[in-house]
């Protein structure tokens, strides 16, 4: 499968919802179960603790129900926000819900101490879901942002990125300033050219595309590129 620029991948995203009448929310659900199953795989011990950090747009959407797919396999989960909950819209907000419905430990990362938590439960766990930027995020990544990166790149254990490492370019290649240093991506439809260009390949680890129904006719299309500002 040829990679996609990051606005190719908007286009494709708004023609699967605008001509094929597929909701955003199940875009977002299916690429949230794959993500878990990838998860799952990656986990040696089954009953090692997960830490799932997810930001305020899609990609935390994303995690979101990565975290609630894992929940269902009987993994322990931890779930860390880089916001106030009451920034969440829309699918993110939808499923963010969900998680306080069924009782998720949630952690608003918002205070100077929030930060200390995080790095202790980092240090106590097995895997790292990164969900923090998706292929929308531009200019330098700044605080917060760098400080929670750089504790997850200190983490020894295995981290997994959804769709692209937080503060990779995803169309370029290019760190933007502060990048998680991911293990396994798992990339959603389709690669994106920044996880093959530049100095992607030395942040997304392997790299696995997954299926989250989006018609393969949409894929082939040749879609002029523009940058896709969601983040």
């Amino acid at each position: 499968m040829n990679a996609i620029t990051a606005g190719q991948m908007k286009k494709v995203d708004k023609a699967a919802m605008d001509e094929f009448g597929i909701p955003s929310l199940i875009l977002m659900e299916n690429a949230g179960r794959a993500a878990a199953d990838i998860a799952y795989k990656m986990l040696i011990d089954k009953k090692g603790k997960v830490i799932c950090i997810c930001g305020k747009g899609n990609n935390g959407g994303d995690g979101f129900v990565c975290a609630r797919h894992l929940i269902n396999k009987g993994i322990n989960i931890l779930v860390f926000l880089t916001c106030s909950r009451d920034r969440l819209k829309g699918d993110a907000k939808i499923n963010f819900s969900i998680l306080e419905k069924i009782k998720v430990p949630i952690y608003e990362l918002t205070k100077k101490d929030d930060f200390t938590d995080l790095k202790n439960e980092i240090i106590n766990s097995q895997l790292v879901v990164d969900a923090i930027f998706g292929i929308g995020i531009t200019g330098k990544i700044k605080e917060p942002y760098s400080e929670i990166i750089e504790t997850i790149n200190k983490n020894k254990n295995e981290t997994l990125a959804l769709d692209i490492p937080s503060g990779l370019d995803a169309t370029d290649g290019v760190p933007l300033g502060k990048c998680i240093k991911a293990n396994r991506t798992a990339t959603f439809a389709a690669p994106k050219t920044g996880l093959v260009t530049k100095e992607g390949p030395e942040f997304c680890g392997e790299v696995i595309v997954v299926d989250i129904a989006i018609p393969k006719q949409l894929l082939g299309r040749k879609t002029k590129d523009t940058r896709d500002k969601r983040k």
